[in-house]
């Protein structure tokens, strides 16, 4: 069964401050006056001019905690900085963020709840030399189906309103949700020896990015992996393929039968990597790789599901999680390899004689062969006499045996028989065909080869009567 669908995303916009980009220090509005040429997508903010002061790295010596920007809960006055999330009553949320004092020991309060009702979750108290890092989690009440994620200013050294309460690297969201999509490329009925491509496509419909993500597919039953059709087609690492060693993200085990994809940003051929989001990333990321159809499958049908395995590495400890695929099922024809055997009981005869062929058509299976018929059609200088036939007839006039049906491993005979009226070496050719496909054309065919002889006088003319 397929991975059900996810809970209602939940997550920050711009939590790390990276938008715009700013050169030194920079005071923007908020999202709310997006009539203006710059402003800072996400967030919104209760001071009374809509302000928010954002920092590059490294300004003043202070660095930044997560990217290349963060920003200053203090802008012009003492403020709070907001975000409003649609949410799912039930979910479990997780946030994180960085906190830094300005000119000494800067404290803020997070607050989240429904707009009008935030609760205030921790204070956090931190001074100049480094950043404080904080983690946590928020179950959605009953209920709240909008959830407002706010730092609150509380108290800043230096008595200043516009200084105090450096933020960076904020997250408030869902756990990772990886879902799987599988198809398989032509979609069917298809005949034995024909190749499918799998295609297999990871989203990340959660907040917090997958991390460690691998994703795993059995070779199905009834198929052959086809050397060298391991690919990732979009996403991270797009092109990185191969079944041989080194840091490709792909790999085929023969023993298990089993191809395996590491997946995401920062994969490696022996670890995982991190899938965002498709907010930040709509079309996740997506592998394929490559089957021949076996003969057994002939008549049958092929389903498979491919699997993920990733980590929620947003709680203070690692949580694995799993995905799993749609079921892909692809119908395959049925097939019957045919065998054609020619003989001649004699392969010298004279003109006059009777030549005697024998021709058997025998069906390897998998499936039962319909509408078969042996095409065993006489050549100039052979008149037909009789034919007898185990399963069906013979038409002289068209050469063709009309076998009929014939079961896996079963056999039909046609004893031919003709008059030999013309000296020279005479060959002719029986050629089976039926409704399925062969799997193997190549005996399907038999020829023989019958030399004929002048007929020898009756008597010399030379020879004195007596």
């Amino acid at each position: 069964m397929a991975t059900p669908p996810a809970p209602l995303r939940v997550a920050l916009v711009n939590g790390s401050f990276e938008q715009p980009t700013v050169t030194g220090v920079e005071i923007l509005p908020d999202a709310s006056q997006t009539q203006t040429s710059k402003w800072v997508p996400g967030w919104l903010t209760t001071a009374s001019d809509h302000k928010i002061e954002l920092w590059q790295s490294g300004f003043n010596g202070v660095p930044s905690a997560d990217g290349a920007q963060f920003a200053e809960l203090n802008a012009n006055e003492v403020s709070t900085l907001y975000q409003d999330l649609p949410t799912t009553p039930g979910t479990k949320l997780y946030w994180r963020l960085y906190h830094r004092g300005r000119l000494g020991d800067d404290t803020m309060a997070l607050d989240i709840g429904a707009p009008g009702t935030t609760m205030e979750q921790k204070r956090f108290t931190d001074g100049t030399t480094a950043w404080g890092y904080y983690t946590g989690t928020y179950t959605v009440p009953a209920g709240q189906t909008l959830t407002r994620f706010a730092f609150r200013s509380i108290s800043a050294a230096g008595g200043n309103r516009g200084i105090g309460n450096f933020l960076d690297g904020i997250f408030f969201g869902t756990a990772p949700y990886v879902v799987l999509d599988k198809t398989a490329i032509p979609a069917g009925p298809l005949d034995v020896g024909d190749v499918v491509t799998y295609r297999i496509t990871a989203k990340n419909e959660g907040g917090g990015a997958a991390e460690k993500l691998v994703l795993s597919d059995a070779i199905p039953a009834g198929t052959t992996y086809l050397p060298g059709s391991l690919r990732i087609v979009d996403g991270p690492n797009t092109g990185a393929k191969t079944d041989a060693q080194g840091d490709d993200q792909a790999s085929y085990d023969a023993q298990a039968n089993t191809v395996t994809f590491q997946l995401g940003n920062g994969a490696t051929g022996s670890a995982g990597g991190s899938l965002p989001n498709t907010e930040t990333l709509p079309t996740g990321t997506t592998v394929e790789y490559r089957v021949t159809i076996d003969r057994a499958s002939g008549g049958k049908q092929i389903s498979n599901t491919a699997a993920a395995s990733y980590e929620n590495q947003l709680g203070d400890t690692p949580e694995p999680l799993t995905s799993t695929s749609n079921e892909q099922i692809t119908q395959v024809k049925p097939a019957a390899d045919l065998t054609v055997t020619k003989s001649a009981d004699e392969t010298t005869v004279t003109v006059g004689q009777t030549v005697t062929y024998r021709v058997t058509v025998h069906n390897a299976g998998p499936n039962q062969a319909t509408g078969v018929t042996v095409t065993d059609q006489l050549p100039d200088g052979l008149t037909f006499l009789s034919a007898d036939a185990t399963s069906g007839s013979y038409d002289p006039a068209t050469g063709q045996w009309a076998v009929g049906d014939l079961a896996a491993g079963a056999t039909a005979t046609l004893v031919l028989r003709a008059k030999a009226t013309t000296a020279g070496l005479i060959s002719n050719t029986a050629t089976a065909t039926s409704n399925e496909k062969d799997p193997d054309p190549t005996n399907n065919t038999d020829t023989v080869a019958v030399c004929v002889e002048p007929a020898p006088s009756c008597c010399d003319p030379c020879s004195p009567r007596k």
